[in-house]
């Protein structure tokens, strides 16, 4: 065997069965979801409850002001295709207008970091076209743990306490929503969302009138866009409010902007490695990082390419850097024509795997894609005072900054629909909560640059590009695994370290998820306030001091962040041959889980 072996017990098992699988980053989603395959479901239908339920069970992670992008196959065509819900910059929302506000960055949070909402669009828009349940009957879900309750787990409070202060003295709904009793909530604590029940309540009643099912799906997706929805939150936010840049300003969002968007479905960016190909968003997200990394590696020997030791670590984190530098001077919803076809050619791959030595590069290497001068974004080192050990979490402080992090649905059925969303944005702690509605506006324009003439430069009606990057994997032209994982800018990092240890390394899914994972950190954050520590590596401590020594001796500037902190992966499988289904969900945090039969 060429890679380390894996433990010989794994935290869980590799789930098996031939009816339907499930698997997400919050047990009450992944029961969900199963519940709806229980009941009938398909794939679709079931990701869609479980999105729903997220929005409730993890606030801090996700909400219905935030954002989504989703890979998918259906049982009738394996062709892979893109799920696109990530909304564009608001009309108002100008390089000129920030830069006269006083800003150098998007802020990190409040209103004037929102897109357009593009969630909720989105998840209704899958339904509609792939599910077969009633929008009522998917909705029950969400609705119930709103009205009712369910017990919050910890990091929501843990969140909510960080920004207690931003909430009691600026962001005063958000205070009356999630401190109800003037604290934060307590983990296990029945906690009750009655006006987001009552906003998708109001949404079912547009739709009552509908002759079909598709008929009430578009109503429910009108009044999110044109009705009660668009004009609370656009009338609410108009009021200045305090951003991450300690100071106030009224959002740029109209009703206009939330009209003119509609979710839609894109075929996939695609590249083959070791016999499967690998399907991800274009380059107006991340996604075709892992592609890059992929194709540097390839020409590496098997050997060479295990997380678990120093020289495999070492490819990994330098073939990052490089793929990662791409995206930041590349990417973007204005990728020049034919950029994105060089990025991922064997040819630009061969180049950029030389640039690979035997120490730790300290610089930001971007290529230039036929000869094209590349966008150098502002390299702004982050302090050791202000280091964070990168663990996906949302990192909060009293201006409201906010290091985001996200949720993710894996679905599988026993038709062969199969299904990867990764939702996000719209976290508690992202803008004040508007009060008739129950949630708050989502920061992704955070991740556009306030200087002209960058692929990814704040522009109004272009989508900002997002870190949200779910995977999809084919043998022979059929789908047999669909995975993701919040984390930001870890994303396709972590997803990395899994494709290496399954496809090269013969692990099984849940023996990879649980093994050691790492990232680095050298490139600029994809958050306010979007600093780089150069060299920067953040590992696991199971990685093994062996291997973090020699890390360090090759100059990789190294964070410990404890043994189980790493990456949120979760995925479903499917064997076309036999049928044979299969899911695996991350122990870390004690909270996604995967279930099937």
């Amino acid at each position: 065997m060429t890679f380390v072996p894996p433990p010989a017990f794994t935290t869980r098992p590799t789930l098996q069965g031939t009816f339907g699988m499930s698997a997400t980053t919050h047990w009450l989603a992944t029961a969900t979801a199963q519940s709806v395959l229980e009941r009938g479901g398909n794939a679709f239908d079931a990701a869609t409850a479980a999105g729903f339920v997220l929005h409730v069970v993890e606030p801090h992670l996700n909400g219905p002001g935030g954002d989504l992008t989703g890979v998918f196959a259906t049982a009738t065509d394996p062709t892979p295709q893109v799920l696109m819900g990530q909304g564009p910059a608001p009309a108002g929302a100008t390089i000129a207008h920030y830069r006269g506000e006083g800003l150098d960055l998007v802020p990190g949070a409040g209103g004037l970091a929102a897109a357009v909402p593009g969630s909720v669009d989105a998840w209704l828009l899958l339904l509609a076209e792939h599910g077969t349940w009633e929008l009522a009957d998917v909705l029950a879900y969400a609705i119930g743990y709103a009205r009712d309750g369910h017990p919050v787990v910890g990091r929501v409070g843990t969140t909510i306490e960080t920004v207690a202060q931003l909430f009691t003295e600026h962001w005063t709904t958000s205070a009356q929503l999630w401190m109800p009793n003037g604290r934060p909530p307590r983990a296990g604590e029945i906690i009750r969302l009655p006006a987001y029940a009552r906003t998708l309540e109001r949404l079912l009643e547009a739709g009552s009138g509908a002759g079909d099912r598709i008929g009430r799906i578009e109503a429910a997706r009108r009044e999110f866009k044109e009705g009660f929805v668009a004009r609370e939150a656009a009338e609410f936010l108009r009021t200045p409010h305090r951003h991450s840049s300690g100071t106030d300003h009224a959002a740029v969002i109209e009703v206009a902007d939330f009209a003119a968007f509609s979710a839609s479905f894109e075929p996939a960016v695609t590249a083959e490695f070791r016999g499967t190909t690998i399907a991800k968003t274009g380059p107006w997200g991340q996604g075709p990082v892992l592609l890059q990394a992929l194709m540097i590696l390839d020409g590496l020997p098997d050997e060479a390419l295990d997380p678990s030791t120093a020289e495999g670590a070492h490819h990994v984190l330098e073939a990052l850097k490089l793929a990662l530098a791409d995206r930041d001077a590349h990417y973007g919803e204005a990728i020049a024509d034919g950029v994105l076809d060089v990025l991922l050619s064997p040819e630009y791959a061969r180049e950029r795997r030389e640039l690979i030595g035997k120490e730790a590069s300290l610089e930001f290497r971007p290529g230039r894609p036929g000869g094209r001068e590349p966008f150098l974004p502002p390299l702004v080192i982050e302090s050791e005072e202000g280091a964070a050990a990168g663990v996906g979490e949302p990192t909060v402080v009293l201006s409201g900054e906010t290091r985001g992090d996200t949720c993710h649905v894996d679905v599988v059925d026993r038709w062969g629909n199969i299904v990867a969303v990764t939702p996000s944005g719209g976290w508690l702690q992202s803008s004040p909560t508007i009060p008739e509605l129950g949630f708050c506006l989502g920061s992704r324009l955070q991740m556009t640059w306030l200087e002209e003439g960058a692929p990814s430069s704040l522009t109004p009606g272009e989508r900002p590009r997002t870190t949200l990057t779910p995977t999809l994997l084919l043998r022979d032209g059929k789908p047999v695994g669909a995975l993701g994982s919040p984390g930001g800018d870890q994303q396709d990092q972590w997803q990395l370290l899994y494709l290496l240890r399954t496809l090269v390394g013969g692990y099984s899914s849940q023996e990879a998820i649980d093994a050691p994972a790492l990232h680095t950190t050298s490139m600029p954050g994809s958050f306010w306030p979007r600093t780089w520590t150069p060299g920067g590596a953040v590992v696991e401590d199971r990685l093994g001091d062996d291997v973090i020594t020699e890390l360090e001796r090759r100059g990789h500037r190294v964070t410990r962040a404890g043994d189980w902190e790493l990456g949120r992966l979760s995925s479903v499988g499917r064997d076309p041959g036999t049928g044979l289904l299969s899911a695996a969900a991350n122990p870390r945090g004690a909270q996604g889980y995967a279930a099937g039969r």
